[in-house]
């Protein structure tokens, strides 16, 4: 499916529910593939229904349709900063199918998952974009993101997050 942006589009953006996993799989595939690490995502539909939808959801969705076909999601999840002393959204996926790029879908998508997040107390959005994603750095720019210089992100996974919970040996 193609649409042009000379028509005016009918976007409608509504919570992700276990019945999605399987769309939110292919955007996370998606996205994967579009920064070249397709090989690189262990999630599967199963971890998705059981970590997003069940008794404590570690995270939340919404899908974006555009006149009835999926044209993306935001995967997100609440964060505390104890600088502000109240709650935030850290967006972990944006992502708009190829099909309905440039059509204002991310953007949609964002302001969406931002007013959910003020709608809750929440005061701020914190999203990572990977430095090789040079169309999306603009993107965040004009939407007022800043770029903080002034912290770095460190990851423990694998063995790493083993050892550091004390797990080493164990089956996760």
């Amino acid at each position: 499916m193609s649409i042009t942006a000379k028509r005016p589009i009918a976007v409608t953006i509504r919570p992700a529910t276990s019945d999605d996993a399987a769309l939110l799989m292919q955007a996370i595939t998606g996205l994967a593939e579009h920064v070249g690490e397709a090989d690189g995502v262990a999630c599967t539909e199963a971890d998705l229904r059981r970590f997003g939808f069940g008794e404590n959801p570690a995270f939340e969705a919404v899908i974006a349709k555009v006149d009835g076909a999926f044209a993306g999601m935001c995967l997100f999840f609440p964060i505390f900063s104890s600088w502000y002393g109240r709650p935030g959204v850290f967006v972990q996926d944006l992502y708009v199918d190829k099909h309905f790029r440039s059509l204002g879908i991310g953007e949609r998508l964002l302001r969406h998952v931002a007013g959910l997040c003020r709608g809750r107390g929440g005061v701020y959005m914190r999203l990572a974009v990977d430095d090789d994603n040079a169309r999306a750095h603009p993107f965040y720019v004009r939407l007022g993101f800043a770029w903080t210089s002034d912290q770095r992100s460190y990851i423990a996974s694998g063995d790493a997050f083993a050892g550091l919970s004390g797990a080493i040996g164990e089956q996760t």
